[in-house]
This record gives C-alpha cells, sequence and structure tokens, in this order.
C-alpha cells in the first residue's frame, strides 16, 4: 500500500522531479511545494504520513525550525529531512528537531522509498555512519565558540581585561591606577580603550554588558583591591 506524504523543497525542479518519481513507484503524493517559509504550514495542513523536507543549508542555525513546528502541531506526521552531507552537528540538529530521518539530496530513488517506509513505521531513517556521528554529537555536543562573552573576551588585551574587572568591581581610575601601578592617565587610557572595543559609552554599562554576558566568570581571578591610600602614591 502506499504513502500518503508530502514533497516540500527549495528547489521546485527536485521537489516536482521526485514527487513524480514516488508516485509512480505507488504512493500519493500531496503536494510538491518550493518555499520554504511556508512548508511548515504546508504540512500542518494536509497531514500526510510522512513528509519529505527539504534544505540546502542544514548547518544554519534555524535551519529545522519547520521541523519543529510540525511536530509540535501534528506530532503523527513523519519527517524526513532531504539535504547535502552536513556535519555531524546538522544531522544531529534534524533529530533533536523530532525528525525521523536524513536522506541525502543525490540518494537512489530506492534508497528513499526505504527511508519514506522506515519513517512511516517509526523507525530511524538515516545511513548508520552519519546516524553515528549524530549520536556521538548529542551526547558529547562540542563547546560554541561563538558566545557573547568568549567573543567580547577576545576582544581585549590582558591590561584591558583587568581594567574591566576592577571597573566592574567599582574602582575608580585612581584606585585602579594604584591597584596595577600605573599611572592614573595611563588608567583613564585603558578605560576609555575598554568602552571602545565593548561599544558602549559608560563604565557602568561596562560593567553591566560584562556581568549579563558571563565575561567577568571568563575573566580568571579576581585581582586585589587598592586602597584609597595606596592610590594617592600612584606614579604618575
Amino acid at each position: 500500500m502506499g504513502v500518503r506524504l508530502m514533497v516540500v523543497d527549495d528547489h521546485r525542479l527536485l521537489a516536482e522531479a521526485l514527487a513524480s518519481a514516488l508516485k509512480l513507484r505507488g504512493h500519493r503524493v500531496l503536494a510538491a511545494a518550493a518555499p520554504a517559509a511556508g512548508a511548515a504550514e504546508l504540512v500542518i495542513t494536509r497531514a500526510p504520513e510522512v513528509c519529505l523536507l527539504g534544505t540546502a543549508t542544514p548547518d544554519e542555525p534555524g535551519a529545522f525550525d519547520p521541523v519543529v513546528r510540525i511536530k509540535r502541531e501534528r506530532p503523527q506526521v513523519a519527517v524526513l529531512v532531504l539535504g547535502p552531507v552536513p556535519n555531524p552537528r546538522g544531522i544531529a540538529a534534524a533529530f533533536a528537531a523530532g525528525a525521523s530521518g536524513y536522506v541525502r539530496h543525490d540518494e537512489r530513488i530506492e534508497g528513499v522509498e526505504r527511508a519514506i517506509m522506515k519513517a512511516r513505521a517509526g523507525e530511524a531513517a538515516v545511513a548508520p555512519q552519519l546516524l553515528q556521528g549524530a549520536f556521538s554529537e548529542l551526547l558529547n555536543p562540542a563547546a560554541q565558540p561563538d558566545d557573547e562573552g568568549q567573543r567580547l573576551l577576545q576582544m581585549l588585551t590582558p591590561r584591558e581585561v583587568e581594567v574591566l574587572v576592577r571597573v566592574a568591581d567599582g574602582e575608580d581610575t585612581r584606585l585602579i591606577a594604584a591597584g596595577m601601578g600605573i599611572a592614573p592617565s595611563t588608567a583613564r587610557t585603558h578605560v576609555q580603550r575598554v568602552l571602545m572595543k565593548l561599544g558602549v559609552g559608560s563604565r557602568l554599562e561596562a560593567a553591566a554588558l560584562a556581568a549579563r554576558t558571563g565575561l567577568l566568570d571568563r575573566a580568571g581571578p579576581r585581582p586585589p583591591a587598592a586602597s584609597p591610600r595606596t592610590g594617592s602614591g600612584a606614579p604618575q
């Protein structure tokens, strides 16, 4: 018995060709639509047994948002992602979004049909090597190098990081200079550079940004605070 399914892909020719091939093999293809933006709405409205959902960028953030919505509103629909070979994180993201499997764009029609039947039966429809990489990524996710706190920290020199920590601790220019053994004029220059690099207009904003992004937690141990008396003797 044929499967009631949909083919949705950004590449209309690919979608129509795949839909035609599946019809010839006895499946009931409800629609073949191109726009990815309306994919979820279309699938939710038609409620097929299996949806073949194409993506050209499986490694991009948000690539599987349509899958999330489909599974939230039509959990009985099995979603098979069609796309190029992604890195393991892309496969993991597809499964995390609720996909039943991942099929390469260059797969033979027999392979696509096998994946469809597996997905309808509730099985994982993905090549074993891709599945192994996905599970490894899910169990041991790679650290994300692009979080805001880490990015901001990399913009500052070690001395500027110390200045920012002291600013966040409420030290004024005189105390910063005393604690770091530099002239007050040099301390003011460091503070201005920190503000400029962080894109803020005041010390208060700099301290708030550092706290919000977790930059202070990454900066290491707090430097010893200087007393006002020590600050009066700071070198000029």
